[in-house]
């Protein structure tokens, strides 16, 4: 098919007729008469003569040829390149939509993750001890991680917010020897709520890092919409969020406007730090994104960014679903960041439903005597 008005077998004649006739006219000899001369010549001359219109004749006759195949290729080019596959066109507006795509997903979903899930995510603030039978706590710290509401009144976290003293080798070593460890204080602080909120352990896996915490009742609490759970695995290298409260109250005093943040700078680990950021609506949480690099069992690994505080966490897919819990990190690996799969927290979650709530979820308070030490258990 072509798009002119020359036909091939003209282009061809043309050129072909051109070059056949430039080549007779230098075959017979032919030269033009050069006025000004004198038709005394002799004979030599005129074959001296003869020889210099041949060959400027020669020359002459090869440049034409060349210029009349130039052009006749030239026209074959314009009228009968073929136009481009409207098949490859497709594939290749196709793959500028998958890029387009692509480019909109790694800009957009921490953001808008962040903006639909966030009130429902709270930053978990305790203190616990672990002690021998009338003595002195050997160990008292403060704890710092992060919960999201799975259920009405029901937050998911990691055993090792809901109790501090889970994989602690320090904590166990007193244990094995008789101590106690014990919860004194264990609040969770919202986006939207000026005070805490009292929570408890309802329930923690035997076998890995996940916990339910019940909230106490309130009008607050039973706003709090419960975060969509995945139906379906994902594969490796989906598109992943974590949002959570990573370096937990610095982090957010960190954030805070300057004059805040001139304020609390060094109280970044206290209580009256974080009953100041909730009353001034400064708890708000980070988010994160990378993709899901391997999945081995009900262990998530992925290349979003965290640190303490961030444990307890949801991993959200690209859909918007909690695919995870997130639960640790491996320092100075980018890509080692462990969460547990959400199929591992749905039975505790059915487990926590069939307990009844206490009547108070209100926990002794903190002795007065005893200091509270900076966090001994990385979170």
């Amino acid at each position: 098919m072509h798009h002119g008005s020359y036909p091939a077998d003209i282009i061809f004649r043309t050129v072909a007729t051109t070059a056949v006739a430039l080549h007779n006219v230098y075959a017979a000899g032919i030269s033009l008469p050069r006025s000004g001369y004198s038709t005394h010549m002799s004979e030599t001359e005129s074959h001296q003569e003869s020889d210099a219109v041949c060959e400027s004749w020669q020359r002459f006759i090869q440049a034409t040829m060349g210029i009349a195949i130039l052009v006749g290729a030239g026209l074959l080019a314009h009228y009968y390149a073929p136009m481009p596959d409207d098949g490859l066109k497709e594939q290749v507006a196709q793959l500028n939509r998958q890029v387009q795509q692509l480019k909109q997903e790694q800009a957009v979903p921490a953001v808008s993750m962040l903006n639909q899930y966030r009130d429902s995510i709270g930053y978990v603030y305790g203190v616990y001890r672990v002690s021998m039978p009338g003595q002195t706590p050997a160990i008292r710290a403060r704890i710092s991680g992060t919960a999201f509401v799975v259920s009405r009144g029901l937050l998911a976290t990691n055993r090792h917010v809901a109790e501090p003293w889970y994989g602690d080798s320090e904590a166990t070593s007193y244990i094995k020897k008789g101590a106690t460890p014990e919860l004194e204080q264990l609040l969770a602080f919202f986006p939207g709520s000026p005070t805490p909120i009292d929570v408890m352990p309802v329930t923690v896996s035997a076998q890995g890092d996940l916990a339910i915490l019940r909230m106490a009742e309130s009008s607050f609490t039973r706003q709090l919409t419960p975060l969509p759970l995945a139906t379906a695995a994902v594969p490796p290298g989906e598109l992943v969020t974590v949002i959570g409260y990573p370096m937990g109250i610095a982090g957010m005093v960190a954030k805070s406007p300057s004059s805040v943040y001139e304020r609390l700078a060094y109280r970044r680990a206290d209580i009256g730090a974080a009953n100041e950021l909730a009353a001034l609506s400064l708890i708000r949480p980070s988010a994160t994104y990378g993709h899901l690099g391997d999945i081995v069992g009900d262990k998530l690994i992925y290349d979003a960014p965290t640190a303490h505080g961030g444990s307890g966490g949801p991993v959200f897919n690209s859909r918007g679903e909690v695919i995870g819990v997130n639960s640790a990190y491996m320092d100075g690996f980018s890509g080692g960041t462990l969460g547990v799969s959400v199929s591992s927290l749905k039975p505790l979650i059915a487990v926590a439903k069939t307990k009844t709530t206490p009547p108070d979820l209100k926990t002794p308070a903190p002795t007065p005597s005893a200091a509270v030490s900076s966090a001994s258990l990385p979170q």
